[in-house]
């Protein structure tokens, strides 16, 4: 009996060993989870696998337009999160930030070739269909014959746009190569 007396008070110190400033982290982690989940858009928000109780709640967070109300309501989310596992929240959250990142990264990719074949022409058109075969070359000569245009004349760049536009659907249906060396 003395034996498992033992046991359980080694165990209770192995969860004392936690420091309160690892606690306090922890505590504030949990609260931007749940602050990030009141602002995901509804779309996003049904995504998520969560419970119905938490969903309601975070619904009802959304509603409320106090300050001091939404900071509490928030802190009562976290305290439900705290009860559940939340691995699969942020996995869902995590999803969330590759998309976004992968947008960005699409959308960079197509800026830069943008701007490649405004400064350099033709020899980029070449260097861009050397790499793309699907490449509608006529209509990114239009196109950037059109930007010059626009640009000498001061006009907006309504077809450094539309060359944008359609080098990112490009890039939608297969990643741009990187750029050559100049």
């Amino acid at each position: 009996m003395v034996r498992n007396v033992e046991n359980v008070k080694s165990f209770n110190e192995q969860a004392e060993e936690v420091s309160k400033s690892q606690r306090k982290r922890d505590a504030q982690a949990v609260k931007s989870l749940a602050g990030r989940l009141i602002g995901l858009s509804p779309a996003r928000l049904a995504a998520v696998p969560l419970d119905d109780a938490l969903r309601r709640e975070i619904l009802s967070a959304r509603s409320i337009r106090s300050n001091v109300a939404r900071k509490r309501q928030m802190q009562f989310i976290a305290k439900l999160l705290r009860r559940d596992d939340t691995a699969a929240i942020e996995e869902a959250l995590a999803g969330f930030d590759r998309e976004a990142s992968q947008l960005t990264a699409r959308q960079h990719r197509a800026e830069a070739w943008r701007d490649r074949l405004l400064a350099d022409g033709d020899a980029a058109v070449g260097a861009l269909l050397e790499r793309r075969r699907d490449t509608d070359a006529q209509a990114i000569r239009q196109l950037l014959r059109n930007a010059r245009r626009e640009a000498d004349r001061g006009k907006p760049p309504a077809a450094a746009r539309s060359l944008f536009r359609l080098l990112r659907d490009m890039d939608l249906a297969e990643a741009l190569p990187p750029l050559p060396e100049s």
